[in-house]
């Protein structure tokens, strides 16, 4: 323990020694600890949360200056956390990394009726459409809100998506009653992460808040465009050494062919091949009588014999190309399934 830290707890009150204690056996317990703002979140609200994270996070509520206390006797670098213990906050610890941590709390956050004298997180729109409210005077305090709203069809109906109050204003007491009668609940409540410290770094929520399937579909081509490098480079692994040997075979296949090298497993090929130079050669003769007896009569068409000429050799690249195809598509986006296994990689992060 520093000098610093031994004239801060010289003269301390016994329950305060221990509850300094408590919290830093706490925060040496878990790999990431961060602070979280429980501002607006009402004690049963709370008490819920505490039991929904149970077995994946533990939190726990002091003193702000205790919990600055046991920041700085840790001296791990968790230090840089007292900067966010203002307020109504907290301490929660987890052995998940951070980025699980920020996704579990934003995933628990639930939406909740706003009060008078609150400021609104975002604009408050009162949607278009029957209130399922009874003519009377409850059309007038639609009105007064800001809210176009008449009685029609024997009911009270919004006639238009109107925006009762921009983000950043205040909830007055009318529009608090106005949202509560429809039901609206503008605000969402849970445990909003400040910070949280993990094997030596910092995390604030701007670093934690990711497009999970866009970050998948990043990865999933780079990886595509790693395959396709190392098949273009002939560099064999694991993964690309069935591609380069299909590779090398549709190569070998190609050069036999236009060499017209023998080979039992080009026979068919070549006879293919020769059959259709025949052919169209034989499209190129107009006497007929100038032909072998056995060619006479021989049905041509130069098109498609030309074409059927080039079969072999055209098959034999098409050989080689599909052993690339799966990589290129990998870099126009995320349905390479050769490519997932580089999303694989990032294990439990995103489970």
């Amino acid at each position: 323990m520093s000098a610093e830290s031994e004239r801060k707890t010289e003269h301390i009150p016994e329950w305060k020694r221990e509850e300094i204690d408590d919290v830093v056996e706490m925060i040496e317990s878990y790999d990431s600890v961060g602070v979280v703002d429980l501002t607006g979140i009402p004690s049963q609200q709370l008490q819920d949360m505490r039991r929904n994270l149970y077995g994946t996070a533990e939190l726990r509520v002091s003193r702000n200056t205790l919990v600055e206390r046991a920041l700085d006797e840790v001296d791990e670098g968790l230090e840089t956390l007292v900067e966010f213990v203002s307020g109504h906050v907290g301490l929660i610890g987890t052995n998940d990394n951070p980025f699980s941590l920020y996704q579990q709390l934003e995933a628990s956050k639930t939406s909740a009726p706003i009060n008078a004298g609150e400021v609104a997180p975002n604009d408050i729109v009162i949607p278009e459409g029957d209130t399922g409210i009874d003519p009377g005077p409850f059309v007038g305090e639609l009105q007064s809100v800001g809210a176009n709203a008449r009685i029609q069809e024997g009911s009270i109906q919004v006639l238009e998506d109107s925006t009762v109050l921009e983000a950043g204003g205040e909830v007055s007491a009318d529009l608090s009653n106005v949202l509560a009668e429809l039901g609206i609940e503008p605000k969402e409540v849970g445990l909003d992460l400040r910070a949280v410290y993990a094997e030596g770094v910092l995390f604030e929520p701007e670093d934690l808040e990711l497009d999970i399937e866009a970050y998948r579909s990043d990865v999933q081509a780079a990886a595509g465009r790693a395959r396709n490098l190392s098949i273009n480079a002939v560099y064999p692994t694991a993964e690309t050494g069935p591609a380069l040997l299909q590779k090398a075979r549709g190569e070998a296949k190609s050069l036999g062919v236009q060499a017209s090298i023998e080979s039992p497993d080009l026979a068919d090929d070549l006879v293919s091949k020769a059959d259709a130079q025949v052919r169209a050669l034989v499209g190129q003769i107009d006497d007929e009588a100038a032909l072998p007896e056995e060619l006479q009569g021989v049905e041509t068409d130069t098109a498609s014999e030309e074409a059927t000429a080039e079969q072999a050799d055209d098959q034999a690249e098409d050989d080689v190309e599909d052993t690339t195809d799966d990589a290129d598509d990998a870099e126009d986006g995320d349905d390479d399934e050769d490519g997932g296994d580089g999303g694989d990689a990032l294990g439990a992060m995103f489970d």
